[in-house]
């Protein structure tokens, strides 16, 4: 008995070897995607560390702490997803999206993150990151909601002219809403433009006074933007 005890001892202590030597291979490999996802390109840095320091200086430094601890960047599935259905997708958007997947009621494991990542052309009004997968959901809602203001069948609804004015040719990526769950404001980039417009364009929307604004010709004009207007939409009122 001793014997066979050994050999069968031997072989299971050689399966557990093997299976901690496998596990240890997928924490490597994760790690890897991990630090490729958290590996920046100069604007996302540029940004992210901006948007720090604005969070710093209105005394939002416990706010990024708990920010930085809970958030993780959007899964590789996820991005290859979002690529096919929005192949023209900006680099910079993505790789927003591999720093923090989604920064409204964004569940990380056992945290719940609400944390204002963007602003727009309106004066110190903060935005939240859509994750990928509200991204993917909301993908017919540019078309769905706003219809008939693209054909200009209301003069009170204010349209940029650089929006094409084909609703069925409406191709938006809705990737945020404003602080109150998009109900007063949205932001879009927009791959059909009218003639006078650029692919790519951000195009935001305002409730009341009702209108569809292109505000950037490029998602990356559109970051530079909230750079050049130093982060106004973090202030002592929104970190309130």
């Amino acid at each position: 008995m001793g014997f066979w005890k050994k050999i069968f001892g031997k072989k299971q202590n050689e399966r557990h070897v093997e299976q901690i030597e496998h596990v240890k291979q997928i924490d490597q490999i994760e790690q890897v995607e991990s630090k490729k996802q958290n590996k920046l390109n100069p604007i996302i840095n540029n940004y992210i560390t901006g948007l720090k320091n604005a969070y710093f200086r209105n005394n939002g430094k416990e706010d990024w702490g708990f920010f930085e601890k809970v958030i993780c960047g959007a899964k590789k599935k996820d991005i290859n997803k979002l690529k096919r259905i929005y192949p023209e997708i900006p680099d910079t958007l993505v790789n927003l999206l591999e720093y923090v997947d989604g920064t409204y009621w964004r569940k990380y494991g056992k945290e719940e993150l609400i944390f204002f990542l963007l602003g727009s052309d309106m004066l110190e009004y903060p935005y939240y990151l859509l994750s990928t997968k509200e991204i993917i959901n909301n993908q017919q809602q540019g078309r769905e909601f706003f219809l008939e203001y693209n054909e200009r069948k209301y003069d009170e609804f204010e349209v940029d002219d650089k929006i094409i004015d084909k609703a069925e040719s409406i191709k938006w990526l809705h990737f945020s809403d404003c602080m109150n769950n998009g109900g007063t404001s949205q932001l879009y980039i927009d791959f059909c433009p009218s003639e006078k417009g650029i692919k790519g364009q951000v195009v935001r929307y305002l409730h009341d006074p009702d209108e569809l604004k292109v505000i950037a010709d490029s998602f990356d004009e559109y970051l530079n933007m909230l750079i050049k207007k130093e982060f106004d939409f973090i202030n002592e009122e929104t970190m309130e």
